[in-house]
């Protein structure tokens, strides 16, 4: 791995053993920043902090060998990466402003692919972990995982199952606290639906009226205009001497008929002049007809002014502004469709209640299951710390966890009891220690000193190691509050771990640095950087100085010096 411009880190190349390889130095050389650059290759957050001051931007490159066929392989494969002599080489920068791109093998990836990736080729320990283990949410997790399938598989349809009753829930109270306003909207539809029954409206009745209603009112002057009309075209019997339109085309008719066979063009001329008598004839037929059916009638024009004044109390109502009858009849279709649904509610509630009250039996057999899961990991689980715990020099500890449900008369029923739900079933999970014989077991955050805290937690980290499949270990400090047998107890067991898979532990411990197969330096300049020569491969004599250092803060100690020696050779003759 290549660091540039990364915080103290001007430019360092670090070398990591397929072993176990501890990270040393001095607080405040860079360390750190060994992890924050391993993380930033497996997708971490990038952050402008983290760039050298007077730099532009930090970069990281890797290279990791991978082995020809892994699902690792497979997905950088398909986000156009390719593999350089069996290894993927990965690379990451940071710009000043906070800008982050990210390159696998060769090629431009979104940053969420590197996530994808260090999934399955890293998994990170560090002390925000073991805070974070604290937690009895994550003491859940982390049996969850350690369980596998027998958990997964019974806690994906539990969820599925908690989601539809949340929903179904949240549905119903929705139906039943609106139930007063839902019983006054069906009251104001029903009254609108009967006023509008009560008129029954026809589709463009309105405008039709209106048309009477204009008619009717002006019935004498039309009907005189009728008349008038009509003996301009026909005559007025009344007056035998009048002139009308009728006789005076039937006298141009007569003055063409004795000559129109000598022109064509005359002929013509007189064929029209017959289509003109016939059409005043039949126009003066139809004004006849209209001023007989004219009704005058004072009384059909006030029913229709009365009709038309209802029309419009509805239109009023429930049409909307400039619209006429059709949007009545509009808004009495909807109301009927609105009405029906508001009185399917309360079927709609019994098919809730029903469908809630099956679910929280179903959930409550799910939750049952889940629990007996979590109980036999649990047995295990804790076997497997508690063993791990024995070779970390607390024989006498050992580890249990507590499953327990609190009840709740509102919640699910299990085992004849009603307890409390959540998301992840009805358990709390709880990570106890009897830290030696007689001793009660209490909650790891009370029962354990610093120290002990802290071989809890590795043991808990190296079981995970166990099921975890990945073939890297980053452990960040985990061996903080530990000394003395115990600090070598841990060295050996990160050396039996290393074994089966590549470790890599940042360290302030001697004992734990002991038993590495490759020891990294990280060391500052006198200007506080951290150059290309500070990070140094420590062999032979420079081992056992930092060794000493790291034992009695001085490098030429002879009894620090004796001590390192015994530490190397214990730790040669256990690998």
């Amino acid at each position: 791995m290549r660091i540039r411009s990364l915080g103290v880190i001007d430019d360092a190349v670090v070398e990591l053993s397929p072993g176990f390889t501890a990270v040393t130095g001095e607080t405040g050389a860079g360390k750190t920043m060994v992890v924050t650059s391993l993380g930033l290759l497996l997708g971490g957050r990038a952050d402008a902090a983290l760039v050298r001051i007077g730099a532009d931007k930090a970069v990281v490159e890797g290279r990791i060998a991978v082995p020809a066929g892994a699902s690792v392989v497979v997905r950088a494969e398909e986000a156009g990466a390719e593999l350089d002599d069996g290894a993927l080489l990965i690379s990451r920068t940071v710009s000043a402003e906070g800008r982050s791109r990210a390159h696998v093998g060769g090629r431009s990836v979104p940053v969420g692919v590197l996530a994808d990736l260090a999934d399955e080729l890293v998994a990170v320990h560090g002390q925000t972990d073991q805070q974070g283990l604290l937690k009895l949410s994550r003491q859940r997790q982390a049996l969850d995982r350690y369980a596998g399938d027998a958990v997964a598989v019974p806690l994906a349809k539990y969820t599925e199952a908690y989601k539809r009753l949340r929903a179904v829930a949240v549905e119903l109270d929705e139906i039943t606290t609106r139930a007063r306003e839902r019983a006054q909207e069906a009251d104001m539809l029903r009254f609108g639906l009967e006023e509008i029954g009560g008129v029954e409206p026809r589709a463009g009745e309105d405008a039709e009226l209106a048309e009477e209603a204009e008619r009717l009112g002006h019935a004498e002057a039309l009907s005189s205009a009728a008349t008038a009309a009509h003996a301009a075209l026909a005559g007025n019997p009344e007056d035998p001497e009048g002139i009308d339109a009728a006789t005076l085309v039937a006298g141009a008719a007569r003055a063409l008929e004795a000559v129109r066979s000598h022109d064509p063009a005359l002929a013509a001329l007189a064929d029209r002049i017959g289509e003109l008598g016939i059409l005043i004839g039949d126009v003066a037929g139809e004004l006849a007809g209209y001023a007989d059916d004219l009704d005058a009638d004072p009384l059909r024009l006030a029913a229709v002014e009365e009709r038309r004044a209802a029309l419009t109390t509805l239109t009023r109502k429930y049409g909307h502004h400039g619209e006429g009858v059709d949007a009545v009849l509009t808004w009495a279709e909807q109301g009927v469709v609105r009405l029906t649904e508001l009185d399917g509610d309360d079927e709609r509630i019994d098919e809730l209640t029903a469908e809630r009250d099956a679910l929280r039996v179903e959930l409550g057999g799910l939750a049952q299951a889940l629990t007996d899961a979590r109980t036999e990991a649990a047995d295990r689980f804790a076997a497997a710390v508690t063993a791990e715990l024995a070779s970390l020099a607390m024989p006498h500890a050992r580890v249990s966890f507590e499953i327990r449900q609190s009840e709740d008369a509102e919640g699910v029923e299990v085992g004849g009891r009603a307890v409390a739900y959540g998301p992840s079933g009805v358990d709390e999970v709880e990570l106890l220690l009897a830290p030696h014989p007689g001793a009660p077991p209490r909650p790891i955050a009370k029962g354990a000193s610093g120290g002990e805290l802290s071989r809890v937690m590795l043991a808990v980290e190296v079981v995970f190691a166990g099921t975890d499949p990945v073939p890297t270990y980053l452990f960040d400090e985990v061996d903080a509050g530990v000394g003395g047998k115990a600090a070598v107890e841990i060295g050996r067991r990160l050396a039996r771990l290393a074994r089966t898979a590549q470790v890599v532990v940042v360290t302030h411990l001697p004992q734990v640095a002991a038993f590495a197969d490759r020891q990294l330096l990280v060391e500052k300049t006198n200007d506080g950087s951290v150059t290309r020569s500070g990070v140094k491969v420590l062999e032979g004599e420079e081992r056992v100085r930092e060794l000493s250092r790291m034992l009695a803060g001085q490098e030429d100690s002879e009894t620090a010096r004796a001590h390192a020696e015994e530490l190397l050779a214990t730790a040669r003759a256990d690998a």
